[in-house]
């Protein structure tokens, strides 16, 4: 059993409202997964016992936020909650121009239309996450990666792997060509949740500035990214979390936000900016996909909570707190030898899959058969962040596969308490015991884009 002696302080808040879970049995959860094509979206989440298929939208609201929502104005136009959400975003980001929108991958439509991004248009990024670069490749655009090298070795020790390859990128923009936009995620989700350095921030900024190419913070979990510059950061960590992630923003010309992880809410995101013929194109497309602009296809009580969210996950009682529960979920792993992406991540711990099954070939989708594995045996959902999601299939039908194979246990925020992360624990050591009886998975229905939400499968064993 989990090392009950391990160091995890009291979160800095007390439950008010509690929500039943139920376990299931392992003849119960094979039966559900055969149902499923073998695909762990496609599971009710009430047969689930410890979710961590993601942080998004999975959060636990304050008993402030659950307040905003009585304070709701559902006026079509001009309603008082998004001058609230305007106000808290113009504090923290200190952009003039303030877009609502139901979620992430809304905002990165609309940039990629208000950029005119189309097949003669390139982007890069440190790594673009699945949503991302579905939105960019449809609009026709081609997205590249130039994260560093360092994030490709799992078990090196390096303080912010998610940083961008600076010389890389200057180098392709000198010997390649134009780019039409620069994205910059933090923290970097498709590399394990780890951060960005300011220092890194910075410099990006200084090539885009000379090369004029629009610079945009995909910035989901900044609250979080900001919190790692402090602790890694020697000259910021007289900062607090707020102040950083202002120097943060102030170096970009504007963000895209899905709200669902670090706006401690359960739908919404937003665009910030400066460049006001940029903010007047995504109003005039907003205006007819998402709604009017104050309110993005959101109600007023959902705009008043991500304001209230974003002032609270600034807090560095709660961030601190947020850390160590994934120091503390790290360290009960690393205590029996589990292979993960290291340092711990701002969200998630990302097992090492190619360490974990060394035996099952990328083309049997072994990350896959381990989020199976951990459903049947122990009812945990976790999300496959390997071949399934990112691996390529070529014109003459060969695969060009992810240099890394991960499964991401995705932690909530202010929902688990100990004693489930002592359960994940327990219970991610047992599998690793029992590696050996996992056998590999085949693709029965491959739907093409983000093929991970809807695919089904078959084991190979």
């Amino acid at each position: 059993m989990t090392d009950i002696n391990q160091k995890l302080d009291p979160p800095p808040y007390k439950i008010k409202v509690v929500e039943p879970i139920k376990k299931t049995t392992r003849k119960e959860r094979k039966r559900l997964l055969e149902e499923a094509g073998y695909n762990f979206f496609n599971i009710a989440a009430e047969n689930i016992y410890i979710d961590l298929l993601t942080d998004s939208g999975t959060s636990a609201m304050s008993d402030y936020q659950w307040a905003g929502l009585m304070l709701g104005d559902e006026s079509y136009a001009q309603c008082k909650n998004f001058f609230n959400l305007q106000s808290v975003v113009q504090d923290i980001t200190g952009y003039k121009f303030v877009i609502p929108t139901h979620q992430g991958r809304s905002a990165e439509n609309l940039i990629c239309y208000a950029l005119n991004l189309d097949d003669t248009k390139v982007t890069v990024s440190n790594q673009f996450f699945d949503t991302t670069r579905a939105n960019i490749e449809i609009s026709g655009a081609k997205a590249y990666d130039f994260v560093i090298p360092e994030a490709f070795q799992p078990s090196l020790i390096h303080n912010f792997k998610g940083n961008l390859n600076t010389g890389a990128l200057e180098d392709y923009i000198q010997n390649e060509g134009d780019v039409s936009l620069i994205v910059v995620t933090v923290t970097n989700n498709a590399g394990g949740g780890q951060p960005v350095s300011l220092a890194n921030i910075i410099e990006v900024s200084r090539i885009a500035k000379m090369n004029k190419i629009p610079f945009f913070l995909d910035a989901a979990r900044f609250a979080e990214n900001a919190y790692f510059i402090k602790l890694r950061e020697k000259e910021y960590q007289n900062n607090s979390p707020k102040e950083i992630a202002s120097m943060m923003f102030s170096n970009s010309d504007g963000c895209m936000v899905s709200a669902k992880k670090d706006g401690l809410v359960n739908i919404g995101g937003f665009i910030a900016l400066n460049d006001e013929q940029i903010y007047r194109r995504i109003k005039e497309r907003m205006t007819v996909i998402e709604g009017f602009p104050t309110y993005g296809g959101l109600a007023g009580r959902d705009l008043e909570a991500i304001a209230r969210g974003l002032t609270e996950v600034i807090r560095e009682d709660y961030l601190e707190y947020r850390h160590q529960q994934l120091e503390y979920l790290g360290k009960g792993l690393e205590k029996g030898g589990v292979p993960f992406i290291k340092p711990v991540g701002g969200h998630s711990i990302n097992l090492d899959v190619k360490s974990f099954l060394p035996n099952i070939p990328q083309s049997e989708f072994p990350a896959w058969a381990l989020t199976i594995a951990l459903y049947e045996y122990y009812g945990i959902r976790a999300a496959e962040l390997g071949s399934v999601a990112f691996a390529r299939k070529q014109d003459d039908g060969k695969w060009i596969f992810p240099e890394l194979e991960q499964v991401r246990l995705a932690i909530p925020r202010r929902v688990y308490s100990q004693e489930h992360l002592n359960y994940v624990i327990d219970s991610v050591l047992d599998l690793y015991k029992h590696r050996a009886d996992i056998t590999g998975m085949k693709i029965v229905y491959d739907p093409g884009v983000l093929r991970h939400f809807t695919a089904r499968f078959s084991p190979l064993g």
